[in-house]
């Protein structure tokens, strides 16, 4: 794409609209397991299996509350009732196939395999004062944004609720049992904002928001406010989010602040323009009265002119919001690459002119292919 650094003509030329895909590919299903139900629906399929409900808060307990996956340790159960309930409701659903660390070992990025083969990514953050889980909730991405590896890989499947909790669930056994340098700790935050577009798998993302804020031992236990929904901008599902009443963070993935250069980098802008998306992110701030974070990945010469920092401060001054700017971590062969440090200084200045709160975030992970897709792209089974 030509950089540009005036600002578009009123008259743009119309841009045919790319490839988006909303619906994932029929493909077999993962086992049922207990993170897809709800602690009710538990207890049924407990007794479905010819077993006393309370058997299920017992495995609950197990998984969600002292994280524990070896069916050994589970001697509250009679051993031929673990055996079958284990097989039923705690199957293996997620492989290894590669980890790679970096940050002195507080960075974890793993890639797994489903039952079907299926790769994706996620990535556990320790820092000082937290750790953050990041997970994926499609393996690939429908929204073709040309810049980012996963959507150049296109959309293979949804995961299922208990995947995405599976992710989370793998990242606190890890800090639990002193794998990552610091001690013992907890997952405090969990970010959706790996593989795939969270709202276009809805209904699974939102029941492993349930599971990873449930108190336990119905769930994790981790605060709604501490998990965070990213979105390339589906208008109906943020006003669907909306409705539910929720207190997470709602995080908006702009990259443009103008419908030309957007219709390029977010395609799904051709569907829901700019307007909009602000729009519903505003509604769901008014309604959760949580702060927007809008996401905002710095491209050099192309979406990090001083013009498009004054355009998008005007849009954001006066709302509830928080801008993050992203340092683009270009994937391999790629033309996109990050800003200048002049150019990022200025457009940090610029917005907090216009009175928006601004922060560039830590870049952890360049050298584990750190960006979301690259390290499952390049892993082969």
């Amino acid at each position: 794409m030509a950089a540009t650094r005036s600002a578009p003509a009123d008259s743009a030329p119309k841009k045919t609209p790319a490839k988006l895909v909303f619906a994932a590919p029929r493909r077999g299903k993962p086992p049922r397991h207990l993170a897809d139900l709800t602690a009710a629906e538990r207890r049924e399929a407990v007794a479905e299996l010819g077993e006393k409900p309370f058997r299920a808060d017992q495995l609950s307990r197990h998984y969600f509350a002292r994280l524990v996956d070896d069916p050994a340790q589970m001697t509250d159960l009679p051993a031929a009732v673990r055996e079958r309930l284990v097989s039923e409701l705690l199957p293996s659903l997620l492989t290894p196939v590669r980890e790679l660390t970096c940050d002195g070992g507080m960075t974890l990025k793993s890639v797994w395999k489903a039952f079907d083969g299926v790769l994706f990514e996620s990535v556990l953050m320790r820092y000082p004062d937290r750790a953050t889980m990041c997970v994926s909730s499609q393996a690939g991405c429908g929204m073709n944004c040309p810049f980012c590896a996963t959507g150049q890989a296109g959309l293979t499947r949804n995961l299922s609720t208990a995947e995405i909790v599976e992710q989370v669930t793998a990242g606190a056994r890890a800090l639990a049992r002193g794998r990552i340098p610091g001690g013992t700790g907890r997952v405090s935050n969990v970010v959706f904002m790996g593989m795939g577009e969270p709202l276009a798998n809805y209904k699974a993302v939102l029941g492993a928001v349930r599971r990873i804020t449930d108190p336990a031992p119905a769930g994790l236990g981790i605060s709604q406010r501490a998990v965070t929904v990213s979105t390339v901008g589906l208008v109906p599902a943020i006003e669907k989010l909306a409705a539910e009443d929720m207190s997470v963070r709602l995080a908006v993935s702009l990259h443009a602040p103008d419908d030309e250069l957007r219709d390029e980098l977010v395609p799904i802008n051709t569907r829901w323009k700019v307007s909009e998306v602000l729009d519903a992110a505003w509604a769901y701030a008014d309604r959760s009265g949580r702060r927007v974070s809008i996401e905002y990945a710095l491209i050099k010469d192309v979406n990090d002119q001083a013009w498009r920092a004054d355009l998008l401060g005007r849009l954001l001054r006066g709302n509830l919001v928080h801008v993050n700017l992203i340092p683009l971590n270009p994937t391999p062969g790629s033309k996109w690459t990050a800003s200048r440090p002049s150019d990022e200084r200025e457009f940090v200045r610029r917005l907090e002119a216009h009175g928006v709160p601004v922060t560039v975030r830590d870049t952890r992970g360049r050298e584990i292919d750190g960006a979301c897709g690259q390290l499952a792209a390049a892993t082969k089974d």
